[in-house]
């Protein structure tokens, strides 16, 4: 006869490896490289075969996963192109509100105020807990953005101006931080091309933005966080006040036009 198992053996907590905990321990990884900024909206998953081999799962775990990423809107499947991160995680602003806060003044005000506040304390955070990595990649887009200076791009530059506040974000590792950032990137974007080219009516110059930019990345990379939380809010301070100066100047303009009109009826 065979011996009879212990109580110790019979009681063993020992259960069937099912093939749905392996799709929780991919939804799990998932989940969390879209947290953190790592997958971004529109970004492709590698291939289904090449993915379950770097995860190290069945295709069938893989693809239980996925349907339950894509139930809940984080990923989306497109036939005859592959899975991509939902391209809606990044539109926290509607293309019609953007443009609604871009045509009144008043909220264009706001914005700066507000990316002021959260800027700062990225800027400062990036400082602190940022990589060596991270840190590389703020002083990249910043060494883009002088190179698009010295050719004039204009356009390159607006656009690298918004990948440098980005990426402080991201390396603030603040995962809330980041996804309001990244939910008003569309804002950001249209908000800076519009304030450089109201700046530029005035005297102030590409220079002046760019030694502002410099000054953040520098304190950010010395790992100065008071500095670069104060170059940040020096930088949109400045912004807030060359847009209200423009407006001033607007105001002043149509009330001489106005005068000259009534002086020139008058004759």
């Amino acid at each position: 006869m065979s011996p009879r198992p212990s109580s110790s053996q019979t009681l063993a907590p020992f259960r069937p490896i099912e093939s749905e905990k392996l799709a929780a321990a991919v939804i799990r990884q998932i989940e969390g490289l879209i947290l953190r900024g790592v997958l971004r909206p529109g970004d492709r998953l590698p291939p289904e075969r090449d993915l379950a081999e770097r995860l190290g799962v069945s295709r069938p775990s893989l693809r239980e996963a996925i349907a339950d990423l894509s139930s809940r809107g984080l990923l989306e499947s497109r036939a005859g192109s592959g899975v991509y991160v939902d391209a809606a995680l990044g539109q926290g602003f509607a293309p019609a509100l953007i443009a609604l806060f871009a045509s009144h003044e008043t909220a264009l005000d706001d914005h700066v105020a507000f990316r002021r506040d959260l800027e700062g304390l990225a800027a400062a955070r990036a400082a602190r807990a940022g990589s060596e990595t991270d840190l590389a990649l703020i002083d990249a887009v910043f060494g883009k953005m002088e190179a698009a200076a010295a050719k004039g791009d204009a356009e390159a530059e607006a656009r690298l101006d918004a990948d440098f506040h980005m990426a402080i974000a991201e390396a603030s590792h603040n995962a809330v931080m980041l996804h309001v950032m990244r939910a008003t990137l569309g804002l950001l974007r249209e908000a800076v091309a519009r304030n450089r080219a109201v700046m530029f009516r005035q005297r102030t110059t590409g220079g002046a933005l760019l030694d502002q930019h410099r000054a953040i990345n520098a304190a950010i990379q010395s790992r100065d966080a008071e500095g670069a939380r104060g170059a940040m809010e020096g930088h949109l301070d400045y912004v807030r006040g060359r847009l209200r100066d423009q407006r001033e100047a607007a105001a002043h303009e149509a009330v001489a036009r106005a005068r000259l009109a009534q002086e020139e009826a008058g004759r």
